[in-house]
């Protein structure tokens, strides 16, 4: 895993606010979490659209999904 160090100014009213919703107590902690909680954002969207256009699924094929719940 890289690491970079860098210097940033942030809004102390938004990183308390995060902070609080994320239930972090450092900075570090915070954007890290805030971080990953954009990852998964981005990948239920990208699981939304897949679902919605069926790209990629075999959900819209009546074969397999009369074979999908037999036992």
């Amino acid at each position: 895993m890289a690491v970079r160090k860098t210097s940033v100014e942030i809004n102390q009213d938004l990183l308390d606010a995060v902070k609080r919703i994320l239930a972090t107590k450092t900075v570090k902690e915070t954007v890290e979490e805030a971080f990953r909680e954009v990852l998964r954002a981005q990948a239920r969207r990208e699981e939304v659209q897949a679902l919605s256009t069926m790209d990629g699924m075999d959900l819209d094929k009546l074969e397999i999904m009369a074979e999908a719940w037999r036992s």
